[in-house]
């Protein structure tokens, strides 16, 4: 009932429209000779699909159930996910009672460590690609399985093997044998598709294999911080718990996106899935069907997105570009010349965001020319760096030299900026698992709920640099400060080191008080 309250809201809308439109031979107006600006919204009016079936019929036979099994023996995945596992086989049964308990202790007793190794099983979703049989899914889904098996619309049960795997953009390709020529679909262009198109899914939520769910294309360039490399489509059309790895098609019959994630609280729909594009999962999986694994182009920096504060604080206008907050050792950033502080605004002349360059350096061959338009102190210059492969292992940790020792210095108050900074002594390192090489000054307190609090600023982090300019004493940071007050600036950066690495804050220095 609720689908078609939507879809008469539609059509009606339409009708009122075209109404509006009728008997208007040109768009002039009746007062004057002058034409009218044509409203927003005014224009052709696409009426909703009247079915869908024909194209839900021609695609069904290519979209697959993906079914995993995996040995799980005792203290292998006891974690949050398993628990997770456990709470979702457990009936709803009222909280204290008999029943409750006596399933409680009965899954208990099955995991007690004398119990023997237990078999997992995991339900997706994939779309075949060739008839020869190579089929498309997520990663997590087929990901530690002992035995992946695939299903067919047909209910052909067949088994696969894996061909490669990609972590990083959770996607994997599997090969089937079959002695006959497979049904299969192909990749379209997801560049191509707008906000507002209709698009179908196809998959096996919860199980129920051959589930056809439509909607539309809700956004575009979608960052869930999955992982670097996040620009997902989002979509309204229903998908669920089980519609991983399965295709989202246009209405010409492509997979423009591989159905990925859910926004949800309940873990059932709410309107909000993401997809992986297809301009980015056609590459890959290209890479996989090749190698069996994945190459990247690499920079060598970490990066964060340009705010208005820290653009503010950089006197940078317009806040844009990716600002270089990390450059690693003997990387293609540090042979290039890059600087910390730095923000990349282009690349191969093509202006770019913070979040969408490891994304798009990605997609460049090792050992290519890139340049880069990098604003500098109040200038952009062009900076040719030569991409690298994306590292396999982490980076070596730099070798831990003992830090000259250096005289002590009082600690400093910045009560309007709401934190104390002392000294980076050995006392000092060794209270906060602080490294020998690290310099700069460390936080020593954080007043609650003042600026720097709100900002994520912690006691133990390392301050190492003031509006791109390092400090290794607490009157140097002061001093850097008052220096960006007495300018006038309305905010001040601050590069900070803390477990996770380094990143830039911003701080507004309005009515600030250094003493």
């Amino acid at each position: 009932m609720r689908l078609s309250v939507r879809l008469l809201s539609v059509s009606s809308l339409s009708c009122l429209l075209l109404a509006g439109t009728a008997g208007m031979s040109s768009a002039w107006s009746a007062d004057a000779a002058v034409p009218v600006a044509a409203p927003v919204g005014a224009g052709k009016v696409h009426m909703v699909p009247d079915s869908f079936a024909d194209l839900a019929d021609r695609l069904l036979p290519a979209v697959v159930n993906v079914s995993t099994s995996q040995t799980v023996k005792k203290g292998e995945g006891d974690d949050d996910e398993g628990d997770d596992d456990q709470s979702s086989q457990m009936p709803d049964f009222p909280h204290g009672s008999p029943f409750e308990k006596f399933f409680h202790d009965f899954m208990n007793r099955n995991i007690s460590p004398d119990s023997p190794p237990r078999r997992m099983q995991a339900l997706g979703s994939g779309f075949i690609i060739d008839p020869a049989g190579y089929i498309v899914t997520n990663n997590h889904v087929i990901s530690h399985a002992d035995k992946i098996t695939v299903t067919l619309q047909d209910n052909t049960v067949l088994q696969a093997r894996q061909i490669g795997h990609d972590d990083r953009t959770d996607l994997a390709l599997l090969k089937v044998e079959s002695k006959q020529p497979l049904p299969f679909v192909q990749f379209g262009d997801s560049e191509k598709r707008r906000v507002g198109d209709w698009v179908l899914a196809i998959g096996n939520p919860f199980g129920l294999s051959g589930t056809v769910t439509a909607g539309i294309i809700s956004s575009r360039g979608r960052n869930i911080d999955q992982g670097p490399y996040d620009n997902f489509i989002q979509t309204d059309a229903p998908i669920n718990r089980g519609n991983s790895g399965g295709p989202l098609f246009d209405m010409d019959g492509n997979v423009i996106g591989i159905n990925t994630a859910i926004y949800s609280l309940s873990g059932g729909s709410v309107g909000i899935g993401f997809a992986i594009p297809s301009s980015e999962a056609r590459g890959i999986i290209g890479q996989l069907r090749k190698n069996g694994k994945v190459s990247r182009g690499w920079l060598g920096v970490r990066i964060q997105n340009v705010t208005q504060d820290i653009a503010d604080g950089l006197n940078l206008t317009p806040a844009r570009g990716a600002l270089v907050a990390g450059i690693e050792k003997n990387g293609p950033a540090a042979k290039a010349k890059l600087q910390m502080g730095d923000v990349i605004q282009s690349l191969n002349g093509h202006p770019i965001e913070g979040k969408a360059l490891p994304r798009l350096s990605a997609d460049i061959p090792a050992g290519t020319v890139a340049h880069l338009g990098v604003w500098r102190h109040g200038k952009v210059i062009d900076v040719p760096v030569t991409i690298a492969a994306l590292p396999d292992v982490a980076a070596d940790k730099p070798e831990t030299k003992k830090a000259p020792e250096t005289k002590s210095s009082k600690e400093v108050s910045l009560s309007a900026l709401g934190f104390t900074v002392g000294q980076l002594d050995e006392a000092a390192r060794q209270k906060y698992s602080v490294s020998a090489t690290q310099r700069g000054v460390v936080v020593t307190s954080v007043k609650e709920d003042g600026l720097a609090s709100d900002r994520g600023l912690r006691e133990g982090d390392v301050i190492t640099m003031v509006q791109q300019a390092e400090v290794n004493t607490p009157a140097e940071l002061k001093t850097r400060i008052e220096d960006a007050q007495k300018a006038k600036k309305k905010s001040v950066l601050l590069l900070v080191h803390d477990n996770d690495g380094a990143r830039y804050i911003p701080f507004t220095l309005t009515s600030a008080d250094t003493h």
